[in-house]
């Protein structure tokens, strides 16, 4: 769990050096769902682009956690407004472009596997994307295909969690490659979507992660902390097509605060500014096969 404190406090200590490079590169193409891979475990159920099944059980479900309902998600696009490309530089992007008022939830890790929170999951319907270490979810692969079965996708966040500009290429590819393998192995689809830790990258992580498979490297532009969003602009709002950036963490290291409790002031911060939260994964075109 010491390793984990160090790697928030290094999370928010390299945000703001990173940050103005990412943003300066825009957010061209970007990554999407993985495509299926021979397996014999199920592949992910559908995504389904409505968070209210219907208005009535939709606000017990959120009433039961203490909260207020989000508006539902609009359509996603027809026309995805990030494309990926399966040759060439792999992009990196910090949000979708889109004038839809919807933000995107991302989990990264999966050290906290709360029984409550696929509880929670369930009651809201609300949809993540899943970046997962190997390292921290090894312990219970099943916990995760549960979340994967709601229509959640699994990308790639290497297989121990390194620095990855500290390392050389040959480290990342072993780390890309083999947290890509794990992942596929284990939830039927190989991802196509990248998250360095610490959100460190380099050349030659754009190198590896395209030879290894996904197809972009993901950041954000919002984390959430144990009760407040930590904004990378100084309006200290949302903006449409926001990433978000969560992680799988219980109260060891959210100072007693659970999983479930975190998640919710999440949403709080979200339907206050009132948006929607929608699938990355609806607004990327994956590459032509």
């Amino acid at each position: 769990m010491k390793r984990r404190s160090r790697r928030g406090r290094f999370y928010g200590a390299l945000a703001g050096a990173v940050v103005a490079a990412l943003t300066a590169g825009g957010c061209g193409a970007g990554g999407g769902t993985g495509s299926a891979a021979t397996s014999s475990r199920p592949t992910p159920t559908g995504a389904t682009p409505s968070t209210a099944p219907s208005a009535t059980a939709d606000a017990a479900a959120w009433h039961k956690w203490g909260l207020t309902p989000l508006p539902a998600a609009p359509q996603p696009p027809a026309d995805k407004p990030v494309k990926l490309s399966a040759t060439g530089t792999v992009p990196v992007f910090t949000h979708i472009p889109t004038s839809q008022k919807v933000v995107f939830i991302t989990i990264d890790d999966g050290a906290e596997k709360d029984p409550k929170f696929i509880e929670m999951m369930r009651d809201l319907k609300v949809p993540i994307t899943m970046f997962l270490m190997n390292d921290a979810i090894k312990p219970n692969y099943a916990y995760f295909r549960q979340l994967q079965a709601m229509g959640n996708h699994i990308q790639n966040h290497t297989l121990h969690h390194p620095a990855m500009n500290t390392v050389s290429l040959a480290r990342q590819k072993e780390e890309v490659c083999g947290d890509q393998k794990v992942l596929t192995q284990q939830y039927g689809t190989a991802p196509l979507l990248f998250r360095p830790p610490y959100g460190a990258y380099n050349s030659d992580t754009k190198i590896a992660v395209g030879e290894c498979g996904p197809r972009a490297i993901v950041w954000w532009r919002e984390s959430m902390q144990i009760s407040n969003l930590q904004y990378q602009e100084a309006d200290k709002k949302l903006r449409p097509g926001d990433i978000i950036l969560a992680h799988f963490r219980g109260p060891t290291e959210l100072k007693g605060t659970t999983m479930t409790r975190m998640f919710g002031n999440m949403l709080k911060h979200i339907q206050e500014q009132g948006f929607a939260v929608a699938r990355l994964e609806d607004y990327i075109q994956p590459p032509a096969r």
